[in-house]
């Protein structure tokens, strides 16, 4: 799903932020690198405007780096606190910088030490692990290094993700990270593939109608469970062929439409967003797809675009009444309301559900450094049609292309992008 290029562009442009202390001990380590990844920038520059002052970019890097060499060396810590804060420490820095140079030579200690968390700690551990092992797989990118690191985690995030027995937050955090996991390094041979789209069904499906076609109780705090598995699911369903897709369809279209009567409003909006996804793969295989039953999909997804029932709270019901709003459009006309996300001098244009799952998945994982990535990540700028990293100059800001040729390139960049994929992932459409 991406290159395993180098991410030194953007790992080089780094601003200092809080400079280290000597002598500090384990368990200050981790406010000492939440502080130092909170007072940094997203938008990285080599020069301060206004100061025409020079940063140190180089002691920067060493003193982050070796910040993050000590909270490695934490996550083998007897401690589960110090493993705990260790664990977010790497969460944030992850997220912030691009660290592929870094990361390389250390993906095996790392790897090891995250299997050990999610097999041997507590709840909160494992839910903050499977988050790092996502965050390292966007770190590492699609290629060889990634893919050995999720073929060694991939069997122990399924196994909490099924397990009915461990904590919510922690099959949470597995379902989220096993769909960007195997979104990014899944091989060719389909097999890690198969088996990831597996568990998650296996997850959300608990939410599918009965046999009488009411739809089944369920303990609280479940239904965000089986949000996060469908949109990971979701997620899945872009890498899959046509073969697999119109399997998809035929069985999941009906459930799925009647999962529109659930009580939870977040878990119905994540049902009418797949629904809408899952239309688009369909046009996507044929121009004349049209789910077999849309009229009353219609009348469903008019219904929940008007609600005004008082006994919800007034901002589920202003959310969910735009999201479905903008399904019934697409649903209706294959209109879809266009969203920019700008960053730096760039920007990338989200006008389809498949991009918009893709962008959401990145964003769910990378939270406020999704913009620095799309920046300076190989990874996110290949799956975005965006190019090699820029480099920030005024003679690039002089020659800033329109904003149309921007959205035209993003556009076609992006489809021939999936259409290149899906005709790999079609090789196997045997074995689907």
């Amino acid at each position: 799903a991406g290159s395993g290029t180098s991410g030194e562009t953007g790992g080089s442009l780094w601003r200092n932020g809080v400079k280290g202390e000597s002598g500090v001990s384990d368990d200050d380590l981790a406010s000492e690198v939440l502080s130092h990844y909170s007072s940094t920038s997203e938008s990285a520059s080599v020069i301060e405007e206004g100061t025409g002052e020079v940063v140190d970019e180089q002691t920067a890097q060493e003193e982050t780096e070796d910040k993050l060499k000590q909270c490695i060396d934490n996550l083998m810590d007897k401690s589960a606190k110090t493993r705990l804060a260790a664990l977010e420490s790497l969460r944030l820095g992850f997220s912030s910088r691009v660290l592929y140079e870094f990361l390389l030579e250390r993906r095996f200690t790392i790897s090891d030490c995250l299997e050990r968390s999610l097999k041997k700690g507590g709840g909160e551990e494992q839910a903050a692990a499977a988050t790092v092992c996502a965050l390292l797989c966007v770190q590492l990118g699609g290629g060889v290094e990634g893919e050995e690191g999720f073929k060694m985690l991939r069997p122990i995030l399924s196994s909490i993700l099924i397990d009915s027995c461990a904590s919510l937050s922690a099959r949470q955090s597995c379902a989220r990270a096993l769909g960007m996991c195997c979104y990014v390094s899944a091989s060719d041979d389909a097999e890690d593939l198969l088996k990831s789209i597996g568990h998650l069904e296996s997850v959300f499906v608990g939410a599918y109608p009965l046999g009488d076609g009411t739809l089944p109780s369920v303990k609280a705090g479940i239904p965000v469970l089986h949000s996060t598995a469908l949109q990971s699911w979701a997620l899945l369903c872009t890498l899959c062929p046509a073969s697999r897709i119109n399997t998809i369809l035929n069985h999941h279209m009906p459930r799925l439409h009647a999962c529109l009567e659930s009580s939870e409003v977040n878990f119905r909006i994540a049902v009418g967003e797949t629904i809408a996804l899952l239309c688009e793969l369909g046009r996507d295989i044929d121009q004349e797809f049209e789910y077999e039953d849309c009229d009353a999909l219609c009348d469903s997804l008019k219904n929940l675009a008007t609600d005004g029932n008082k006994h919800r709270a007034k901002n589920d019901r202003r959310k969910q009444r735009s999201i479905f709003r903008e399904v019934l459009h697409y649903i209706e006309n294959e209109d879809f309301t266009e969203e920019k996300i700008q960053f730096g001098i760039e920007a990338i244009y989200i006008d389809g559900w498949m991009r918009r799952r893709i962008y959401d998945a990145f964003k769910e994982v990378l939270e406020s450094g999704v913009r620095h990535h799309l920046q300076f990540n190989p990874l996110l700028r290949d799956i975005f049609g965006l190019g090699p990293p820029l480099i920030l100059d005024a003679s690039v800001k002089a020659s800033r292309i329109s904003r149309t040729e921007r959205h035209l390139f993003n556009s076609a960049a992006f489809k021939a992008r999936t259409k290149l994929r899906n005709k790999v992932r079609d090789k196997r459409a045997d074995v689907m």
